[in-house]
């Protein structure tokens, strides 16, 4: 990068920057996010540690779940599997996990399950699409744990309406941490623990906007530079008189429990 690139070069930087996996370090003195008080990934090692059987859903590209194997260290479960629907991603999982013994299985988001009943001590995800309650409920043995990060209710929605406008309560309502709640009890979970923060984002220039939105894609659904390019060209502006561009995520934390009857 030169000193002051130009909107054209900082575009054409985000664009090209590869969106496989869950690896954020592209970033890396554009953007920042604060992270949740909890430490999602030190945590789900500590889970780890002990059991015999656990399955980590939506595991994108594995990056989470080597992090979580490498603090369980030798406790490590003796059988692990991931799940993940996107290729790109189940290949790029595969390659970081299959050397450490974890079944990567590509698996709809929006599909059952490809596990029989009571076979996992724990369940583990971070930002799954939505949790399927019943297949958590149904693969997990009883007493087994489901311990997951979520994405929370209008995350990011600063960046969200100034790309699309003002979003319906519906939408801002979404991924509710009290109707998960709801959705877990429904399927005969019970929730021990349900913790939520909002967290401080930071873009500092219009590539690591143009970058976020191509790696996660249900933020400005079917955003392209060139539908949004007066938008993307005025908030390059608008960086460059104001400073970063601020949004907040929100992240809500679940230790849920199968009961043993």
């Amino acid at each position: 990068m030169t000193a002051n690139p130009s909107f054209e070069d900082l575009v054409a930087e985000g664009a090209a920057a590869p969106t496989e996996g869950w690896d954020f370090s592209w970033f890396e003195g554009r953007a920042t996010e604060a992270r949740p008080s909890w430490g999602y990934a030190r945590s789900a090692g500590e889970r780890l540690a002990g059991v015999r059987a656990a399955l980590d859903v939506q595991t994108g590209g594995g990056e989470v779940l080597d992090f979580a194997l490498d603090t369980a260290g030798p406790d490590r479960p003796g059988a692990v599997a991931a799940t993940e629907g996107w290729p790109p991603n189940v290949a790029k999982a595969t390659a970081l996990l299959r050397p450490r013994g974890v079944v990567v299985v590509a698996a709809p988001d929006d599909a059952p399950l490809p596990f029989a009943g009571e076979t996992c001590d724990l369940v583990l995800s971070r930002h799954p699409v939505r949790p399927y309650w019943d297949e958590i409920a149904r693969v997990l043995r009883p007493g087994g744990t489901y311990f997951a990060q979520h994405v929370g209710p209008a995350s990011v929605f600063e960046l969200v309406e100034y790309f699309l406008g003002p979003q319906p309560e519906e939408v801002r309502s979404a991924r509710d941490p009290e109707r998960e709640r709801a959705g877990a009890e429904t399927a005969g979970l019970v929730v021990a623990g349900l913790r939520a923060e909002r967290l401080r984002m930071e873009f500092h220039d219009v590539a690591a906007v143009v970058h976020f939105l191509r790696k996660v894609v249900w933020m400005v659904p079917g955003f392209t530079v060139e539908a949004y390019e007066p938008r993307l060209r005025a908030l390059h502006e608008r960086i460059g008189k104001e400073g970063p561009f601020v949004a907040h995520s929100t992240r809500h934390l679940f230790d849920v429990r199968k009961p043993h009857s």
